[in-house]
């Protein structure tokens, strides 16, 4: 991701376009100045009439339109490339939130990835659509003016060098107070937003426990924390424009008491010469004035953006996606660990040389005691994480050297808990899918996904709506629903971790029918902890400490490995059914 100027010469065309309006503006004044000047002197000194001076007015108005015209455009253009920046940025943004893998998508509050994406990018506004223009129009206008101040009078044009520097030193010292503030006030609304989100999402939780009220107080504290960095920018915004008034009115004062005295006392000057300068030396210090406006928004825009741009320079183990097809075909694919390897920079755990073939529509379980590394290597074989070490070969291609939507395009992957989002069941079945469908093949997936008795049943059926992460779902329907989108996939791969924990045994029953079915299409790997999950299982992968200590089927493993004879023992044990 590029910084700020590199985002900005991205639109390299406006930026031109933004310099050329801004020298068609401060020529636009200064003609403005020469034309009222003009009209002011023939109709008060030189007694002209209205009629001799009806061609200069005509000209003034031409004059005045062209220099509202081209101020509009500049903050137009703008305004359009701060919408097109922060479109980038998020599109950025949201690409690398979703290629993260999974521990490190779970990283953090959500709360602080929406602020970032909504209010941080939202921050980087002002940059571009104020503080860009605003630059362009404060290096020419005043250079300009200075110009032709100068070759009217020296003296105005000396008083301008000397006052005009205290503007820009004021603006850098308040501009370095901003940009830190303004990074501060995001850190307290990222903290913010993502405590409240938490406090929703866990509000059950929270009631239960009796800590509402704990919870309630640091929201409040939170929020009181947010609003006293925001009033401290406020605080700076206010004293900077007082500064600034009273040192452009300062200014002006003593050019317009030098002039009088050069006008009236020593008669050195003209009224003509006087009366363009008064009328350009505001526009001097107007121009100076609101980039010093603009500065302050600017800098808490860059403060914004340091943030954002943050982001992007995380260090994430982001799978790097490769540009070969795999061609989907009636049989399954050969998938081969080679030597597989994978350790978690944040802990000891290290997923240790495995190395395995599992065979076209085999049905595979992954066993071993929690930590062993079976999330982890489920999560390597769906292209999450990137093993370190050996490669997963999918029919003798590397997995890393396929296009990521090669891949995916052949692969469902089942959770524990499957996310289900607010709409109707049947948008949620049919988001397994990219291709178009209609209710005919939705319809035929839930039915052999198990849930068609249960939909059919409702009022509404398919149109049914479900609220946010599948409220008003039990756990099983959820888990047949996510089933469901497999059965419209048709994928050559499934990968299923631990879907039936938790589940009662009649729900469990149901969805290993489903399973069953699958498996007559597609290979299912899963991670199992039911004993009947592995006993029917073509391969067994034993897994202990990131270590694959065995692979085979129930009874091999049985007979030769006594850690696997003691997990069967304690699940027998164990076992109601």
């Amino acid at each position: 991701m590029q910084n700020l100027m590199q985002t900005m010469w991205m639109h390299k065309k406006r930026i031109y376009f933004l310099i050329g309006l801004a020298l068609v503006l401060g020529v636009a004044i200064i003609v403005q100045a020469f034309l009222m000047t003009g009209i002011v002197d023939g109709v008060f000194l030189k007694n002209q009439s209205f009629s001799a001076i009806i061609p200069a007015l005509i000209a003034l108005l031409i004059v005045l339109l062209i220099r509202a015209g081209s101020d509009y455009m500049s903050k137009r253009i703008g305004v359009s490339i701060a919408s097109d920046v922060k479109r980038h940025v998020r599109q950025e943004l949201l690409t690398k939130y979703a290629k993260q893998p999974v521990q490190l998508a779970e990283k953090g509050q959500t709360g602080k990835k929406v602020s970032m994406l909504l209010d941080g990018v939202d921050e980087m506004d002002s940059f571009y659509s104020q503080f860009i223009p605003q630059v362009m129009q404060s290096t020419f206008v005043p250079s300009l003016a200075m110009i032709v101040i100068f070759t009217q009078h020296v003296n105005s044009g000396i008083i301008l060098l000397i006052t005009a520097p205290f503007i820009p030193v004021f603006m850098i010292v308040i501009g370095i107070q901003t940009q830190k503030k303004s990074e501060e006030k995001l850190e307290k609304l990222a903290s913010f937003s993502g405590t409240f989100l938490d406090t929703l999402q866990g509000l059950v939780t929270l009631k239960l426990f009796g800590r509402t009220k704990k919870q309630k107080d640091e929201i409040e504290k939170s929020s009181l924390g947010f609003r006293d960095t925001t009033m401290d920018i406020l605080k700076v915004a206010f004293t900077q424009s007082f500064m600034l008034e009273l040192i452009s009115m300062l200014s002006i004062g003593i050019v317009a008491l030098e002039l009088a005295i050069q006008l009236i006392i020593y008669e050195s000057i003209s009224f003509y010469t006087a009366f363009v300068i008064l009328i350009l030396v505001p526009e001097f210090y107007t121009a100076l004035k609101e980039l010093g406006t603009t500065f302050h928004n600017g800098r808490s825009s860059m403060g914004a953006a340091k943030k954002v741009l943050e982001e992007f320079n995380e260090d994430d183990d982001t799978i790097r996606w490769g540009k070969s097809e795999l061609v989907k075909q009636e049989m399954p694919p050969t998938i081969h660990l080679d030597h597989l390897s994978y350790h978690y920079p944040d802990s000891g755990f290290e997923l240790q040389d495995i190395d395995t073939i599992f065979l076209p529509k085999q049905k595979i379980a992954i066993v071993g005691a929690s930590g062993a590394g079976k999330s982890t290597l489920l999560h390597l074989l769906a292209g999450m994480i990137t093993p370190e070490h050996g490669a997963i070969k999918v029919d003798q291609q590397d997995l890393v050297t396929l296009k990521e939507t090669s891949w995916l395009g052949q692969l469902s992957y089942i959770s524990q808990h499957p996310y289900i989002f607010s709409g109707t069941i049947g948008e949620n079945i049919a988001m397994g899918t990219t291709e178009a469908v209609d209710e005919k093949a939705i319809r035929q997936a839930a039915k052999l996904a198990g849930i068609a008795p249960l939909i059919e049943s409702l009022e509404k059926q398919y149109d049914t709506k479900v609220g946010e992460a599948g409220r008003g779902l039990s756990s099983g329907e959820k888990q047949r629903l996510s089933i469901a989108r497999a059965f419209l996939k048709k994928p050559s791969i499934v990968l299923l971790d631990e879907p039936t924990r938790g589940l009662d045994l009649a729900t469990e029953r149901i969805l290993q029918q489903s399973i069953e079915q699958l498996n007559e299409m597609a290979t299912v790997i899963t991670v199992a902890h039911r004993l009947h999950t592995i006993k029917s299982a073509d391969q067994i992968l034993f897994l202990e400490n990131g270590q694959l200590l065995a692979v085979g089927t129930h009874q091999t493993l049985l007979d030769s490995l006594p850690a696997y004879r003691k997990m069967v023992t304690i699940q027998q044990g164990g076992e109601q059914a």
